[in-house]
Order: structure tokens, then sequence, then C-alpha cells
């Protein structure tokens, strides 16, 4: 299998890294309290960071509005799921438990400020990819509902004409949803070479062990970039 990124994609955003990691033999039917007690204390610590202040304008999501803006997607609008994260929080609201591999995904993107995806591999073909929208891609809606149309050139994160992520990394899909049942799955990790690459190769590696360590899975880790624009893999 691989993940591809589509030339057009870099045209707009030159510097964008990707961080990948992809567990087969996950078992996310358990309480892991290792990522129970990491997501207590990326809580805690966003939390701190964040109360009181304006999520938009901290300098670890201003990359993220950028890009958003160089994708043409107002990021008032839209924003990345970094953002939305952290404003929740910031606002006392919280984060809720869902299932151990959401609850790790959470973690990791709330103690590096990064957007991340989870998405389940289950029936997915060979090839997925970050690319601009055909008139042919179909989004279904977290939890259910009518089909949308992504507009034009919109870039997204699909599966043949199966749209995971719209709007980049704003709003995913029912299709992919991660539940007890998902034991292969695929983590993209989004950044900016200079900006953020570190943080991005962190997150993927401490992902990739508390995947090993806490959910019994085997990991394949990869970075895609404008110079090494896709990540094969297998098992």
């Amino acid at each position: 299998m691989k993940f591809v990124i589509d030339d057009r994609v870099f045209a707009a955003i030159p510097d964008m890294v990707v961080g990948v990691v992809v567990a087969q033999g996950v078992d996310n039917t358990k309480a892991v309290p290792e990522v129970s007690a990491m997501l207590a204390q990326s809580v805690a610590a966003a939390e701190a960071r964040f109360s009181g202040r304006e999520v938009k304008k901290a300098e670890e999501i201003v990359p993220y509005r950028e890009a958003f803006r160089a994708l043409g997607i107002n990021p008032n609008r839209f924003p990345c799921s970094a953002e939305a994260l952290f404003s929740r929080i910031g606002k006392g609201k919280g984060m809720p438990s869902i299932n151990p591999l959401v609850d790790l995904n959470n973690a990791v993107s709330l103690k590096y400020v990064i957007p991340m995806g989870t998405h389940d591999l289950k029936d997915v073909p060979e090839v997925i990819g970050m690319r601009p929208a055909t008139e042919n891609d179909r989004f279904l809606p977290f939890g259910g509902g009518e089909e949308e149309v992504p507009d034009p050139g919109e870039v997204v994160y699909a599966v043949g004409n199966q749209v995971r992520t719209r709007r980049w990394t704003w709003r995913q899909s029912e299709n992919g949803k991660i539940t007890a049942e998902t034991s292969t799955v695929f983590f993209p990790i989004d950044g900016f070479a200079g900006v953020n690459e570190a943080a991005v190769k962190a997150a993927t590696d401490e992902l990739a062990g508390m995947l090993v360590s806490c959910f019994g899975a085997r990991v394949k880790t990869g970075f895609v970039d404008r110079n090494h624009p896709e990540f094969v893999w297998s098992f």
C-alpha cells in the first residue's frame, strides 16, 4: 500500500511535511491506562498553555492558518483540527475519552500541537492520497447524514473517490472512523519543514512506540515531503 501527496499540493505549500504511522494488529477493545494518563497530561498542559489566549494567534497555530489560506481555505470558517482542539480546551470544555486509539491520537496531537488524523484501513485499496478534489468525490460526514460533494480543487485526504478528510485537516468522515473493531490504522501527522519538522518526527516516533508497547501492533513509519512525495509499506 502507499500514501501519495499530489504535486499540486506541494505547489501551494512547498514546505509541507507529513509524518506517517501505519499500525496493523491493533487491539482497540481494551482500556489502556498509559493512554488515559497521557491524554490527561496533554489536556492539562494544553489548558495551562492556552487558557485565556486567542488560539488562532498562537505561534504554533499560525503556520496552519497561513497554509489554509494558501490552499484557498478560510481558516476562520474551517480551522485545522489542532486549532479546534485547543480552542475547545482553552474554553474549559476538556477532552472526552472516545476509545484508546482516538485518545492516543488526541494525546499526541495535543502534546506536540500538531494536527493528526486517524483512519481505519479496513477494505482500503492500494493508494491513500492527499490531493485536490474532483467532481466524482463524495464525503460522508462524521456521524452520518447526506453525502457531500467537496468543492472542486479542495484539498482532501481520499481513498479512491471516498473522501476521508475535507479541507485538508478540517473535518473527518464517517468512512474510516475508528471503532473497537479497528485493527489496521493510518495516522498522518501534518507539519512544515523549518517550522515544526522536529515535532512531527518526535510525534511520529512516540506514536509508533505507544502503538507497539500498548496495543501490541506491528508498525511502519515514514516521512513525506516535496522531495519524497510518497510512502510505500507492506506487512
